[in-house]
Formats: structure tokens, sequence, C-alpha cells
């Protein structure tokens, strides 16, 4: 369910559960809590409490445990300060989501959910706004039901099946489907127009920024480009992509940037980018940027690997750039540098952008590579033509 329509005046505050993985280790969990809450803050929510819970097989019926679900109840009722909803951080099925809210009395969002109203807080253009419409109708078309069964009671208890809620639901399920075709209608229509705009620059070699959410990939476009872009402590605060013409050491190239990535990131969401991801699945080169002060950083790596294959950009050469090196100790740089070094199949460049460090060696790293990716270009050109 969404929660921006019960936006007040006041910030909602929310009940945070975490489910850990069956191998997670105590800093692992650690992470992913910080990242989970950072999402709650950024979808503009409070933090009312936040509890982990270790792994169980899924329960049909309420996704937790019934023991979980009770403790959940006696938090709640127990709880001093104001809670509006409860957050479970997995996928939940709308069957699920009816029980858990049965019993707990409180609004249940999963994380999918979340995640969706953090893109509808940050669309800004027509396209982000299409893109996030049409993720938030394909959610929402399978909970209808859900909805009218509450509805339903709230009416005194009057049925679906053969009365007037049943027919309600159906023409809402219609409409729902109207408009989700009419939203893919207009985002083939983005796409067409990108697509011409891609083959009037052919001629650039391109290069995209990749990388998980919110670790400096803005901050690096403002810093090679020299152009206005929006940076925010906040996770994924840029939906749309942004290209601009770069030229370092008369290597004139295209330098975009556009969504992060991020665990468990909804495939509908994926799924609705399919046009602004094309600036990804196109460039000559990647890079991809990290947070190396993050202990997770080798994971969040792993995750835009993984996010880059299900994209159909898995094959295009990467530079891995290592970002916020200001804010580790020399020993930790160190330990950084030689555990990746170690282990990593790409080249790689460790510096600050906030802090403009090392970027010399940044620039001559992308020169380089863009350089040899013309001279295979103008390889293959000549043996063609041979």
């Amino acid at each position: 369910m969404s929660l921006s329509s019960n936006h007040d005046s006041q910030t909602l505050r929310g009940l945070v559960i975490r489910v850990e993985g069956i191998s997670e280790g105590p800093e692992q969990s650690e992470e992913y809590l910080e990242e989970l809450l950072f999402l709650v803050r950024s979808a503009g929510y409070e933090v009312a409490r936040a509890i982990s819970f270790g792994w169980r097989r899924p329960d049909p019926a309420t996704f937790l445990t019934s023991g979980r679900v009770e403790e959940v109840k006696g938090i709640l009722a127990q709880q001093s300060e104001k809670i509006d909803f409860v957050l479970v951080d997995a996928e939940v099925s709308p069957v699920q989501v009816r029980n858990l809210e049965k019993a707990w009395g409180k609004p249940v969002v999963d994380r999918e959910g979340l995640i969706l109203e953090i893109f509808a807080r940050s669309a800004r253009t027509a396209q982000a706004k299409a893109q996030v419409e049409l993720a938030r109708l394909e959610y929402e078309l399978p909970r209808l039901a859900h909805q009218w069964t509450h509805l339903s009671r709230e009416r005194g208890g009057i049925g679906l099946r053969g009365g007037g809620g049943e027919q309600q639901l159906e023409i809402d399920r219609r409409k729902m489907r109207e408009r989700i075709a009419r939203l893919r209608k207009v985002l083939r229509e983005f796409e067409r127009q990108a697509e011409i705009r891609r083959k009037g620059r052919d001629s650039l070699p391109r290069v995209a920024l990749v990388g998980y959410t919110n670790v400096g990939k803005s901050t690096l476009m403002r810093l090679i480009t020299k152009a206005p872009v929006l940076v925010e402590d906040r996770l994924f605060a840029t939906l749309d992509t942004t290209t601009r013409k770069v030229v370092l050491s008369d290597m004139p190239f295209l330098l975009s940037d556009t969504v992060g990535f991020i665990r468990k990131l909804p495939p509908n969401l994926l799924q609705a980018f399919h046009t602004t991801l094309a600036e990804v699945r196109e460039a000559d080169l990647l890079l991809l940027v990290v947070d190396a002060s993050s202990p997770g950083y080798i994971e969040q790596i792993r995750t835009v690997e993984r996010t880059l294959e299900t994209i159909g950009a898995g094959d295009i050469p990467i530079l891995v750039v290592m970002n916020k090196m200001d804010r580790l100790s020399p020993q930790q740089r160190e330990l950084v540098e030689e555990s990746w070094r170690a282990q990593s199949p790409y080249p790689t460049v460790f510096i600050s952008a906030a802090q403009r460090e090392n970027i010399e060696a940044l620039y001559s790293a992308i020169i380089n590579l863009l350089r040899s990716f013309l001279r295979f270009q103008g390889r293959v050109k000549s043996e063609t033509e041979t």
C-alpha cells in the first residue's frame, strides 16, 4: 500500500522490521539495517523503532512466524510513542499484508512499496514520473482486491462476490490496466525520442556512471562536466539520465549519469526504467563508482554487476572508481587498496570526488581506456574494409 496519501503536517513514524539472511554476519546485518533506516528516511518517514529477526522459513499466511507476529503485536501495544505503520523489509504478498494488518491494526508496507515511495518523491521530469507511475500501478494492481476487502468491512461487511464492491473492483482493475497501457505507450515514445538523440551523437564515444545509490556519482558528474547537477545525501536522489559532452586532453566523449542501484531493487522498476537505462546498455565504457568507506562495498559492487547483467550491460568494459577515500584513515586506505587490487578483475582508480583527490589519475585512466576503444574500433573497420 502507499502511505503518500496519508501524509499530513506531521511526519509518519514507522516500526521497522528486518529479517536477517541465513548467512549474514553481525557487521553485514548492521550495515543492512543502516541502509534500511536510510531508505525509510529517504522516503520522508521517521523510524519509531527498528527490530531484527533471525531468518525463519516464511509462513504462507503472514510471512513472519506466528510467534513473531504476536511479538510485534505486543511491541505495538506497549509502544508509548506514536507508530503509524509497520515496514517489513521483504517481499510480502497482498494476502500476507492483509493478515498482518488484521493482526496488528496498522498499515503494513513491504520493501518494494517503500522504494516506490522514494522513487515517487524523487521523480521530477515527465519521463521519470511516467516510469514511476507505471511501476506503482503494476505493484498495486494485484493489491486492489485487498483494498476493497478493507472497504467492505468498513461499510458493514458488504461482500465482494456478486455485489457492488465486485463491480467496482472490476471497473478499477480495467481503468488501471488502461492507464498501464497508456503509460507504456508514452514510455515507448520517450524511448523513440531518446534513440533519435543517441543516433545524432553516434560519432562520440559514450561513458556512463553506474553504481550503488548514494556513492557519489552525481558529485563526480558535476566535477568532470563542470555542470550543475543535483547532489543530495539521499537514496535515489537521481532518477533521470543526465548527459553532457566532455573533453579531456583533446578526447571528446559523452558522459551520462543515471539512477543508482540497490539490493533487491524491484523488477518492476528496472522494467519501467528501460528507456533511462538504455544509456547504460549502449555505453562504450562504464565508470563503476564505489563508496570505498562502506564496509560492504564489495557486496555493493556485486549487486551492481548482477543488475548490469539483468539489464543487458554485463559485457561493457568497466573502470572501477573507488570514491570517498578521504573518509578512510591511512591504514584503512592501504588495506582497501591492497584487498581490492588482489581480487579485482577491473582497472581501478582511488579518488575523493568531494575533495578532488587523485582526479588527474581518473582522467588519465578514462582517456587511456577510450583511446584503446577507439583503436579497437579502427582495427575492426579496417579488417571489414579489407
